[in-house]
This record gives C-alpha cells, structure tokens and sequence, in this order.
C-alpha cells in the first residue's frame, strides 16, 4: 500500500515545473521514509542526563586572547545565517518577520546588520550574513536588502526548499490537483537549512572563502549575538555541532532538551515522549535546560553529510486544513541534527542569549526601560535585580503591533514588575510605572484610561475607582 502511493505520488510529483529536481528528490525521500514509518521510538528507560562535558557550563569556557589580530583569525573563519522564512502574520503584520520594528525605528534586520557591522569594524573582519528566505519571504526580503547596499558587509540571500502540499485523503500533491498557488506550497522547516545550503551554491562559497563555521539562529531572538568564547571553544575543541541552551522556566516546559542517549548527544521534542512521560518530560527538575534555536555548526561536516545523505531527522508530521481541504506537510527541525555530527555538544548559556519576540508581550519587554540599545545590541537594565524577566500576558485587542502601539502613549517602566495581565480595552498614557503584580481589567463596553504618569504597585485595576 505505502509502495502504491508512492508511486502515484512519485508520478505526480514528477510533472510540477514550479521545483527543481533537487527539491523534488528532498521531498520524496522524506516521504518515503514517513510512509516506511521508520520513526526510531525512543526509549524512556535508555535517556540520561548529559555531564558537564556534553553539555558545557558557560562559564567554564576560556576567554579568548583579547588581542585585535588573534580575533580577527577567529572571526574570518566565521558566517552568520539568520533563519529569515517566517511571516509576521501572528502579530498582525504582512511580510517577513524580521523587518517588524523593535526598537528606535530598527528592525530585527537593521539591528542584525548594525551588529555585524560593528564586529567586522572593530576587528578588520569578513563575516558575512545570510539569510535563509522561504518563498514566502524572498521577493520582499531582496527589496528589504537594497538599503543596506552601501553597507560594509557581505549579505547574501537564497531559499529553503519549496515542497508541495499532499492532499491527505488522496495523498497526491496539491499544485498537481490544481492549487498552483502559494497555498499549494509549504516550506519545510529549518531542518531543510543543510540541503538549501548546499544546493544554493552558499556552502561551497564559504568554503572558499576559508569559512569554516556557521552561527545559525532565528532572526527574531535579539540575543543571538555572536560570542568569541563559544568560537574560540569550538575551534580549539573541534566539535562539529554546538547547541545553545540555557535553563528551563515553566515558561519554557515544552521546549526540546538535550539526553545523552546510546552513548550520542540528542534532541528530545515533546511529540517523541510517550504520553505516560509527557509530565516528567516538563519537569524543570528533570529536564533542566531547553533548545534556542542558536546552533552553531562545521561546513565541512554539513557538506559531508549531505552529500552522505546523512541527515535523517525526525519527521515532524504538521497536518493543516486550508480552504477547507485536508493537506499534511512534512518537515524536519535543524536542531535534530546534533546526533549526526562528531563531537556534537551542548552549551549551557546565561537567559540573556535568548531573547526572542514572538508576540507583542514580548516586544512591550524588549522596548522597555528593562533594555538599552548600544550599537545595535540590546542589553538588560542592570538596574533589575530579578534574573528572569516580568511575565506580561496581555489581550486580544494588543495581539496586532499595529494596536498594541497604539495602545500605548509610551511603554511603561517595567524594572521593578513581575508580572502584567491586561484584558478589555485598555489605553496607556505616558509615564507610567508599573511595580511587582498588576493586572488590569475593562469591564465589556468600557474604555479604561490609564492616566499619563500613574504609578501602579501591587494593583488590581477593573475600573477608574480602583486607580
């Protein structure tokens, strides 16, 4: 049965024009091996928790010499790819997600450059910046990339595969059954970094460029800056394979972990645990650190193992209904790749590397006092003593940045909260300071004004009496 829809699949798939054939065999072996059902179950009883040695403490790294020419060399073997594929449609915005505006009128994009530009002025360095697009973001990203055509930097684009849609019931692709546009279409995951790499010609520049590692991360975490001390470990250590993580809150329960398992470092996502596990898998006090999604990674290795096909990652089944039809994607996730590579490790790194903006909770953080802003890196308030940050929950009508800014006359001072729940209709003035617990509700049908200069401690607010 698996072998006939394959076939007919393998059919289909060979008469769309849209892809190449690089694409097309990416997309069929991942299907193949999803219908072989090759999935390895891990074994609850076989994971261990890794040592110091599999996963480094931080702190345990040496510092490089802090000499400008001993950089420079380590810099030169070093290229930043930003993982660039998403939209920013969850907070209202059309369009690639890193050109959202986070801070002084500079986007994720400017504040990436700015960084890179500071690095390579400070040191006579070449690091170059990729950005891995998806053809949802591509066109609008080679336009976003113009206005850096004057700047000192190396920026190269290109796209992650493009794969198509299988129609669930008849498991034939969609731009075949017809549905030739976008929504026939999906990119599929971060996992597809190597090939893309690869097949865009990239990796083989680099190379040539006498590159030899690659600082992957989401070009929304504002904390993925690059780090001498993690460079300077991975090139004196020869790892091949580095994943950045740091320690779990019950924030972050459902983040993947780093297990030492059958004598290889791997990662463990949720959707592997067997339900009977799942509560253990969030404990904090088991599984203590979780992924960022800041990986760094040997070109040479991934060159050996793509051309070994060699990375078979865990498939991660995402099924969807879009128009009313049932479709599935198939796709992988980059960090699953650490158990391919030799000496693969893991570093424990502080809270401040991951800093990500996902909603608009997470950009009234990054806008506040809690943060300044100096050549382009964003740095905490040393003023807050708390090492965690104030957890912000706010409503519907903030969801879009459009609204949310509107909402707001200016951001509140936030050093001294711990944490924001806001529902209702809800409207800041300026000057305001929030302080320890504050939640503020509107009552259905009422505007709630919070007035310029109010300062909030420990309040609960549903109506003007209550301010």
């Amino acid at each position: 049965m698996a072998d006939e829809k394959l076939a007919k699949l393998k059919e289909a798939v060979g008469g769309l024009a849209q892809i190449s054939e690089n694409e097309k065999s990416g997309f069929l072996s991942l299907v193949a091996r999803y219908l072989s059902g090759d999935e390895e179950l891990i074994e609850w009883a076989k994971i261990h928790t890794p040592t110091d040695e599999v996963v480094v403490p931080y702190d345990t790294l040496e510092s490089p010499p802090e000499d400008i020419e001993a950089t420079k060399k380590l810099l030169d073997k070093l290229a930043v790819l930003k993982l660039n594929g998403g939209l920013g449609t969850t907070m209202g915005c059309t369009g690639p997600k890193s050109v959202i505006e986070v801070r002084n009128g500079f986007t994720f994009l400017d504040l990436i450059v700015i960084q890179i530009e500071s690095l390579n002025k400070k040191y006579g360095s070449n690091v170059p910046l990729l950005l891995m697009n998806s053809f949802n973001t591509h066109e609008d990203t080679l336009k976003i990339v113009e206005k850096y055509a004057s700047s000192s930097i190396e920026i190269h684009t290109f796209n992650q595969s493009q794969y198509p849609r299988v129609v669930a019931d008849e498991f034939l692709p969609w731009p075949s059954k017809g549905k030739t546009d976008k929504d026939g279409w999906y990119p599929p995951g971060h996992g597809d970094i190597f090939p893309s790499l690869m097949n865009s010609g990239k990796l083989d520049l680099l190379l040539s460029q006498g590159k030899e590692y690659v600082f992957i991360a989401n070009s929304d975490n504002l904390g993925a800056i690059v780090d001498m001390k993690i460079l300077n470990h991975l090139i004196h250590k020869q790892n091949e394979y580095c994943m950045e993580v740091t320690p779990k809150t019950l924030a972050d329960v459902k983040g993947g972990t780093l297990i030492s398992y059958e004598g290889r470092v791997q990662l463990l996502e949720i959707a592997q645990v067997p339900d009977a596990y799942v509560n253990e898998f969030k404990s904090i006090e088991k599984f203590k650190i979780f992924n960022t999604n800041n990986l760094w990674v040997n070109l040479k290795a991934i060159k050996r193992l793509v051309e070994a096909e060699a990375l078979k990652m865990e498939i991660i089944p995402n099924p969807k209904e879009v128009d009313g039809v049932k479709v599935l994607q198939l796709e992988t996730a980059a960090g699953a790749a650490i158990r391919f590579f030799d000496h693969a490790i893991g570093i424990n790194v502080p809270r401040s590397r991951f800093l990500p903006v996902k909603a608009t909770s997470d950009l009234q953080l990054v806008q506040s006092d809690l943060y300044t802003l100096v050549d382009g890196f964003v740095t905490r308030n040393s003023a807050r003593t708390n090492p965690s940050n104030p957890s912000i929950e706010l409503g519907p009508e903030f969801k879009k940045v459009g609204c949310f800014l509107g909402r707001f006359k200016s951001i509140p001072s936030i050093v001294e909260l711990e944490s924001l729940k806001v529902s209702g209709d809800v409207w800041f003035g300026s000057g305001i300071v929030l302080k320890g617990k504050v939640t503020i509700t509107a009552k259905p049908g009422v505007k709630l004004e919070i007035p310029d200069g109010a300062v909030l401690e420990n309040k609960d607010i549903n109506g003007p009496e209550d301010l």
